[in-house]
């Protein structure tokens, strides 16, 4: 049967889809174990499973996934929901989850929010039409009431934000880290720090309010006309940078706290000749190639991108394999940032002026 089948995909004739029964009849077996073996189920054995999927491959069988759909199961498609993709966070992010996720057997689907509430639920509806087995969510602001209600119903895990009400959550300890910025650049000597970030996420007003907190610790006054906060976008950094060389009170250090806030904001004073660390000095957030290679070379914080990432891909597999429900009490997982200190941080000159 194998030969006349390969002979005729030879010749461009194709009989029709081949089906477990094939694979059966093939081996022998009955369909029964041959469905089981397919699905890896724990009473077949291993010998029997690889007989099984060798036969599969060798007759081109191909799993019927929708019609498994329709009979009530999920399908081995886990989807991975961001606000974009541009910011080599999320890029790196999906990577290890895909790969992660490859090893047992499921594939990484990707779908992009743009931080909209009604886009979210409407990605979440097409997710449950297709039956995905789990979902990573970096979640917006405020999530629709039912794009939580889809969620309780599927092993789902939170990733870098967390809405309490949504459960289970992998993050930064993101205070911790505009802290550590803030002391840096105060133990340099700094006063007139100017902080670019966003106050509308979870993860944006807990680095603010680091922002703060180190300042209050340290006995230093807030400027507010140097605490620029937008949304967390390259545009609204390079924006931010021309409010700063238009105000009346130079800064002489930046604390950005976003990815992509960091490289407007960096990319701007570039364009701007603003000399960094002489002028003004500049701690970013995220750490890459670009941050070693721009300009002194950038001090920043490095995220634990791969632990956070594949610590979310883990706990969210053990879900699915043991069947296990969300608790009462959500699995909650913080892991912290590392200040890289490059060239781009220095004391204050009494001559430096941003203008």
């Amino acid at each position: 049967m194998l030969l006349l089948l390969q002979s005729l995909a030879h010749l461009g004739i194709h009989l029709p889809m081949i089906t477990i029964k094939d694979i059966a009849r093939e081996l022998g077996l009955s369909i029964s174990t041959v469905g089981r073996a397919l699905t890896d189920h724990p009473r077949i054995s291993r010998e029997t499973k690889e007989r099984v999927q060798e036969a599969a491959e060798r007759l081109g069988y191909v799993a019927n996934t929708a019609a498994r759909v329709m009979r009530g199961g999920s399908s081995h498609l886990i989807s991975l929901l961001v606000p974009d993709i541009r910011s080599e966070f999320y890029s790196m992010v999906a990577h290890i989850l895909s790969t992660g996720f490859e090893s047992e057997g499921y594939h990484l689907t990707l779908s992009i929010t743009d931080d909209d509430p009604n886009r979210e639920m409407q990605q979440m509806r097409e997710l449950m039409s297709a039956r995905v087995a789990g979902v990573v969510i970096v979640p917006s602001a405020n999530p629709r009431r039912e794009t939580a209600e889809m969620l309780s119903k599927i092993p789902h895990v939170q990733l870098l934000r967390r809405i309490a009400s949504l459960g289970d959550w992998f993050g930064l300890d993101d205070e911790q880290a505009i802290v550590d910025a803030a002391n840096h650049l105060i133990g340099l000597g700094h006063k007139k720090i100017a902080y670019i970030g966003d106050n509308t996420f979870p993860t944006g007003k807990a680095r603010y309010k680091g922002f703060r907190r180190a300042m209050t610790e340290a006995g230093l006054k807030i400027d507010d006309s140097l605490v620029l906060l937008g949304p967390p976008e390259l545009k609204f950094g390079t924006e931010a940078v021309h409010k700063l060389v238009q105000g009346r009170k130079p800064a002489t250090a930046i604390i950005t706290g976003a990815v992509l806030v960091t490289l407007g904001v960096a990319e701007q004073l570039s364009k701007l000749n603003v000399k960094v660390p002489n002028q003004i000095s500049i701690v970013g957030f995220g750490d890459g190639p670009w941050q070693r290679w721009w300009g002194p070379g950038l001090t920043t914080l490095k995220l634990p991108i791969e632990e956070i990432t594949t610590g979310c891909a883990l706990w969210l597999l053990h879900r699915l394999k043991t069947s296990r429900q969300q608790g009462k009490d959500p699995h909650i997982a913080v892991s912290p940032t590392t200040l890289v200190i490059r060239n781009s941080t220095a004391a204050p000159k009494s001559t430096r002026v941003l203008r």
